[in-house]
């Protein structure tokens, strides 16, 4: 019977993540190419021009590096280039929005956004859940979609677009380097 359990387990598929849609509320919208992408407003703490971004060796490219907020090290991640999308060159329209993430810790890190569209007040009847895109597609980092005057906005759970090992390397090699600064 162990051996059959055994057979049985090796091809039974992981449960699915329980499905999950966004609640109506207030949605801070943007472009990253031609799409529009929405996070809630409750999680952006800032939006700025783009500024100087301090390159940090050893990350990924989607890492942009680091900027200066009023004296706290933020790190900046170009969204695009974490979502597999072309470089682009940066325009007077692209902004860092700086947003709270809630991991282990609350973390402040900056996002590289095309250009920051508007809020929206999204109801209950403007949201849906995230389709599903077959089997083997995971998309844990959606909440859903909002459709919104005939356009569907993709709704980001932004704490899961950031919170990975990546986010969490560089935020340890950043308290070290603060660390080293301090004991010079």
């Amino acid at each position: 019977m162990s051996a059959m359990s055994m057979t049985t387990s090796s091809v039974m598929e992981p449960p699915l993540a329980p499905v999950r849609c966004a609640a109506a509320g207030k949605y801070l919208t943007f472009k990253l190419a031609e799409e529009e992408y929405a996070i809630e407003v409750l999680k952006v703490r800032e939006i700025m021009g783009v500024q100087h971004i301090t390159a940090v060796p050893q990350t990924p490219q989607s890492v942009k590096g680091v900027i200066n907020l009023r004296g706290k090290v933020v790190p900046v991640v170009d969204l695009r280039l974490r979502f597999g999308l072309a470089d682009t060159e940066y325009t007077a329209r692209t902004c860092i929005i700086v947003v709270q993430i809630n991991t282990t810790e609350h973390l402040q890190m900056g996002i590289v956004v095309d250009e920051v569209c508007e809020v929206l007040n999204l109801v209950e009847g403007d949201l849906q859940e995230t389709p599903n895109f077959g089997q083997g597609i995971s998309t844990p980092y959606l909440l859903g979609m909002a459709k919104v005057k005939g356009k569907v906005k993709i709704l980001l759970d932004i704490d899961h677009v950031l919170a990975s090992d990546d986010a969490a390397g560089l935020h340890e090699l950043l308290r070290g380097h603060v660390t080293e600064q301090v004991n010079q």
